[in-house]
């Protein structure tokens, strides 16, 4: 019998190694690909007046999970130095020693060829559009250094899929895209600042900036201000695009729902009710896809 450790063996090694790759791209959590994706579906019926081709839903579908992936991972590249500080984040793979940089980043570079391939579908001008957004992806993660809301820039990037999804359809960009560009940038104030509560005690201490911090006791304040705006956004963009009454009362459930979030912020929550408020805003997305579907004449 071999006297050495069965655990040095590659067959031991490999399910812990590609456990930790899904743990870098979050593959068992899609909350953040769902939000990326549902602004994106926004655009697409709307530019397509109705239920768009198979073909751009499958692009785009892919696209958002291929993204968002890609964006982690620059963010763990980029905050490894800090995650291993916050409670949260300590256990990530890149802060445990589970991965080197080195694999991060070869993971990174197939997720951008992949995203190449599926941008070879589409028409010449989302091409031009989509080098902003792979700039965007590898801004964000340095912005909480610098912004005292880096939460509009995750605004910008999320917002920016919307952009190229019309663009796929109409090869123009209209009034209708920069209105869902509009109100997706709001909409992530909002739902990150939610999200950033979390980590707010933790970043404090390491010097890292977020609306959670900016805001403070005043957080209900700043997402409602940015609710309100997304719904103002949402309402002009049904009104110039002629939706029916259902997508109006859509809006009206969502400002239900975020009216009940604004009142809870009201009072200190915990990381973990801020957790669950956040994936709450999954729903919201959804809420208005189906809006938008059933308010299509």
């Amino acid at each position: 019998m071999s006297t050495s450790d069965s655990s040095d063996s590659p067959e031991f090694s490999f399910v812990p190694r590609l456990q930790a790759f899904a743990h870098l791209v979050r593959l068992f959590n899609q909350t953040g690909t769902l939000l990326l994706l549902f602004p994106t579906l926004w655009a697409l019926v709307l530019a397509s007046r109705g239920w768009p081709s198979t073909k751009l839903l499958i692009i785009f579908i892919l696209g958002s999970f291929v993204m968002r992936s890609a964006g982690v991972i620059m963010n763990d590249l980029a905050d490894r130095s800090f995650d291993g500080q916050v409670e949260r984040t300590r256990h990530r793979p890149l802060v445990s020693g589970q991965l080197r940089p080195k694999d991060a980043m070869g993971l990174l570079a197939i997720l951008l060829i992949g995203a190449v391939g599926l941008l070879s579908f589409l028409n010449p001008l989302t091409w031009l559009l989509s080098p902003v957004a792979l700039a965007l992806a590898g801004i964000y993660p340095f912005c909480k250094r610098i912004l005292h809301i880096p939460q509009l820039v995750l605004g910008v990037a999320f917002g920016w899929g919307g952009v190229m999804a019309w663009a796929a359809v109409r090869n123009e960009l209209e009034m209708g895209t920069w209105l869902i560009f509009a109100a997706t940038i709001c909409w992530a104030i909002a739902y990150d600042t939610i999200y950033a509560i979390q980590d707010r005690e933790d970043d404090v201490k390491i010097g890292v900036k977020s609306s959670a911090i900016l805001f403070g006791s005043s957080t209900w304040l700043g997402v409602g201000m940015a609710v309100c705006s997304m719904l103002f956004f949402l309402s002009v963009v049904g009104e110039i695009s002629g939706l029916g009454m259902e997508y109006f009362i859509a809006l009206f459930f969502i400002a239900i729902l975020m009216g009940y979030q604004v009142l809870l912020l009201r009072s200190e929550i915990t990381p973990q009710q801020a957790l669950a408020l956040f994936k709450q805003h999954c729903w919201i997305g959804f809420i208005v896809l189906v809006g938008i579907l059933l308010g299509t004449r």
